[in-house]
This record gives structure tokens, sequence and C-alpha cells, in this order.
């Protein structure tokens, strides 16, 4: 029997039982956990462990010794095509190759974002838009450098 149909004969054992219906389904998964007839399975909760361990080392914080706030954990992939570790490492203590490839990644996602923005953005033009051509630049140094513009400014305030 898959995982779907063990769920399908929980929420008939719920009904059979005479349980409220209808029910939200917290309400069928507070009544299966209480009855022992749903446990959680250990590779569900290590995946979820696991995902929510880095969703907390992304939005690790630290501030450096020039005063600007950085992320302090990194993952960076090894492997290659489906069998890749993913390591995470701390900022200060991590060697220049674990970081090397942690940045490199991080830039190959955010071109990937970039390039289905501009997909995205082509498709409406093309498509949807009735207006005048809605337009993007990808060239980011402009911004970068307002930004570090702003932050030496603060800085010295």
């Amino acid at each position: 029997m898959s995982y779907k149909e063990q769920l399908q004969r929980i929420v008939s054992e719920y009904q059979a039982e005479g349980q409220p219906w209808p029910a939200t389904a917290h309400e069928m998964a507070v009544w299966a956990i209480e009855t022992e007839r749903w446990r959680p399975q250990r590779a569900a909760m290590l995946r979820r462990c696991a995902d929510e361990l880095s969703d907390a080392m992304r939005e690790d914080y630290i501030t450096d010794p020039q005063g600007r706030r950085v992320r302090s954990k990194h993952m960076a992939r090894y492997g290659e095509g489906p069998v890749q570790v993913p390591l995470w490492a701390d900022i200060r203590t991590a060697g220049r190759e674990h970081m090397e490839i942690a940045f490199q990644q991080r830039r190959q996602q955010i071109l990937g974002d970039c390039r289905q923005l501009k997909r995205d953005l082509d498709s409406y033009n093309d498509n949807y838009n009735d207006g005048a051509v809605l337009q993007m630049v990808f060239n980011f140094t402009d911004d970068l450098a307002e930004d570090e513009l702003v932050r030496m400014a603060m800085t010295a305030a």
C-alpha cells in the first residue's frame, strides 16, 4: 500500500469512527496522531529538520570589522550530476576554495533569476502588454555603486 493510500485509509477510518464530518485536515491530523494511526516518518523528519536548519543558516548574519552586515554561513555543492553534497561553512573559518565555489554558485542562481525575469518580461510585452514596452536593465553596476555610496555616507555620519 502506498503512503497516499495509507493516508486515504486514515481519512476513511476517521469518518467510520463517527468523527465530526466535514472536517479540516488539521482536525483529522490531530485525531490520527492521538490515535497513533500516523507517525512521522524518520526520513521526512530529517528532511524537514535539514531544510529548517538551512533556512536558519541563510538568515544568520554578522557584522564584519568594516561594519557591513554579511551572511555568516555559506553553502557550496560538491559533486557532479544528481549526486551533489551541500556543505555549509562559516565565512570566518571557511577555506578560500569553499567560499569561491559558494560565491560562484550563488552568482549562477542570481543569473538564473535574471534569465527567468527576462523571459517573463518578454512574454508580457509580446502577449499581454497593451501599453508602452516595459524595459529592464540587467546591469547592476550602478545599483551596487549607489548602495556603496549610501553605506559610506551612513558610516561617516
